[in-house]
C-alpha cells in the first residue's frame, strides 16, 4: 500500500507522521513549495518526495498526483502531516483489504482542540483510502474562485462498494484558537461559492453521500447554524467532552453561519 501526505511546511508534524508508517511499502510526500526542513525530514524517512504547483485550476493537488505521478502501490492511503496512525489501525486496513469486497474505506478521526480529544460530537470521516484506478477526487469547476490547492471538502468517487475501517486515526490540527478561525474563514470563502455553483446545477451532486446531500440543500437556512449545534452538542454528545467539547460545537456553528452570510451577500450582488 501506498501512503500519500500532501504537505506545505509541516516540519513540526511530519516527523511523527512517517515514522509510525513503516509497515506500509511506500511513502510519497506531495510537497506545495515548503520553505522550512519538511523535504529534508522526508527524505530522511525515505519517502519518495514529489513537487507540486497549483495553477488555480483542475486538478488539485492530490489528484494531480493520481495522474501525474501515480501510486506504485494497488491502494493508496491519503494523510495530513498531523494524522497519526497506530498498530491497531494498520492491523484493521490489513484485515479489510485482505478481505476483499471493497474498493474504498471510510476513516474516522479522533480530533483535537482546546488540548482535549474530541471522543464525542459529529465525528469526522473521509474516504480517504481506495484501491489505485477506481476513484478520483470530485472534479469542481473552481478556476478563479479558490485559494485552496488540495481538495478539503471534495469525496473521492469510488467505483464500487465501500466499507469503512473502525479504527480511529489521531489528528491533531490543534494550532490555536487563531489559526482555527483563519482556516474556517477560508473554508467558508469556499463552501459558499460550491453552494452557488450547485444552484441550477442538480447533476453535481448525483454522487453525494446522504450527509452531503442534506447539507447542501439547508446550508443557506436560518435554522442550520443552530441545528447543527444542537445536533452535535446534544444528540451527538459533544457535551462529554466539556468545555473543548462546548466551545467546538459553538465555533462550528459560527462557522455555518459565516458560510450563510456569505452565500447571502453573494445572492444580493447577483440579483
Amino acid at each position: 500500500m501506498t501512503v500519500a501526505v500532501p504537505v506545505k511546511n509541516e516540519e513540526a508534524n511530519l516527523a511523527a507522521c512517517l515514522e509510525r508508517l513503516s509497515r506500509f511499502a511506500e511513502i510519497v510526500v506531495i510537497d506545495s513549495g515548503s520553505t522550512d526542513r519538511t523535504r529534508e525530514i522526508a527524505e530522511g524517512f525515505g519517502a519518495r518526495v514529489v513537487d507540486f504547483t497549483w495553477d488555480g485550476k483542475y486538478p488539485k493537488k492530490r489528484n494531480w498526483f493520481l495522474l501525474n505521478e501515480p501510486p506504485r502501490q494497488p491502494w493508496v492511503l491519503f494523510l495530513d502531516a498531523d494524522e497519526f496512525v497506530d498498530d491497531a489501525f494498520c492491523d484493521a486496513v490489513s484485515r479489510c483489504v485482505e478481505t476483499g469486497g471493497h474498493d474504498g474505506f471510510w476513516l474516522t478521526y479522533t480530533n483535537h482542540f482546546l488540548g482535549h480529544p474530541l471522543r464525542h460530537g459529529l465525528g469526522q470521516r473521509k474516504l480517504a483510502l481506495f484501491r489505485v484506478g477506481k476513484a478520483l477526487y470530485e472534479k469542481i469547476e473552481e478556476d478563479g474562485w479558490s485559494r485552496l490547492d488540495m481538495e478539503i471538502h471534495e469525496h473521492p468517487i469510488v467505483e464500487g462498494p465501500v466499507g469503512e475501517i473502525p479504527v480511529p486515526i489521531d489528528h491533531r490540527d490543534d494550532k490555536g484558537v487563531a489559526r482555527f478561525l483563519e482556516k474556517h474563514v477560508d473554508y467558508a470563502r469556499w463552501e459558499a461559492q460550491r453552494y452557488m455553483s450547485l444552484q441550477g446545477n442538480p447533476a453535481a451532486s448525483e454522487h453525494f453521500t446522504a450527509r452531503q446531500r442534506f447539507k447542501y440543500r439547508h446550508l443557506a437556512k436560518w435554522w442550520y447554524p443552530s441545528f447543527y449545534f444542537l445536533f452535535t452538542y446534544f444528540a451527538k454528545r459533544g457535551l462529554l467532552d466539556g468545555a473543548a467539547g462546548y466551545h467546538y460545537a459553538a465555533y462550528k456553528a459560527w462557522y455555518f453561519q459565516t458560510i450563510r452570510l456569505l452565500i447571502r451577500e453573494q445572492r444580493s450582488k447577483n440579483q
